[in-house]
């Protein structure tokens, strides 16, 4: 049975459930093989977005995984959550989610599986809640299972976590925050990471970027770090707000 919780989160406008995704966008057909990704984030990535068929594991922040989100609904494409009933729909919508083309899909961990096997058949991106994640990195078939069916129908799954496998792994670290800089009182605006990357093929050669997330106005910003300047271009992050 539903938790009246995930009950009232569905019945938002915009938010939809797995069936309606699956069933709007049931036998579209891909128009790229790369998802685009926010302005601010293509420096993350060893492409021009994120290649249809791969997965990417996303640890230490919402906020990242949340941009990877909103790049993809905001051209146009249809982007679901699973196993993260937590998520805040505000925050994502601030960050350029397009909850028009978003589902948040809450399902008991046994069938989590299950429900985002049905997702990969026709939404461009799936992301699996941590929760999810430890379900199926716990079982390594599982896992190979489930990238091999992204692979297959051309979908991206980005798990919440590690992954064993993924293309492409980003790991952030927190760092400083913004937003209390005239006190002890007030809002927490951002933080700038630091974002470390690697994988496979093109992603094979590690790299590390400060980001801004979210960057005033919901945007997110990344740039290199060089071992000798992080600290100077921390502090020009700084200074652009």
């Amino acid at each position: 049975m539903v938790d009246e919780r995930i009950a009232r989160l569905v019945a938002i406008p915009g938010v939809r459930t797995a069936a309606e995704v699956a069933e709007q966008v049931a036998g579209a057909a891909a128009s790229s093989e790369v998802l685009p990704v926010l302005p601010g984030l293509t420096r993350l990535l060893p492409g021009t977005g994120l290649e249809r068929g791969d997965t990417v594991a996303v640890s230490g922040s919402v906020s990242l995984l949340l941009g990877l989100v909103a790049g993809v609904t905001g051209a146009g494409g249809w982007a679901a959550v699973v196993g993260m009933p937590e998520l805040g729909l505000v925050a994502a919508a601030e960050l350029g989610v397009d909850l028009g083309r978003f589902a948040l899909v809450a399902s008991p961990v046994a069938e989590v599986i299950a429900v985002a096997t049905a997702l990969l058949d026709g939404v461009d991106l799936v992301v699996l809640g941590s929760p999810a994640v430890a379900v199926a990195a716990v079982s390594g078939p599982v896992a190979r299972r489930l990238s091999a069916r992204a692979r297959h129908r051309g979908a991206v799954l980005v798990a919440a976590g590690p992954w064993p496998g993924a293309e492409l792994e980003l790991r952030a670290e927190p760092g400083l925050w913004s937003g209390l800089e005239d006190g002890p009182t007030g809002y927490l605006t951002g933080q700038i990471a630091v974002v470390y990357r690697h994988g496979r093929g093109a992603a094979a050669r590690p790299a590390r970027f400060t980001v801004a997330l979210p960057h005033p106005g919901g945007e997110i910003t990344a740039v290199p770090v060089r071992r000798d300047r992080s600290a100077e271009q921390v502090a020009a992050l700084e200074s652009a707000r």
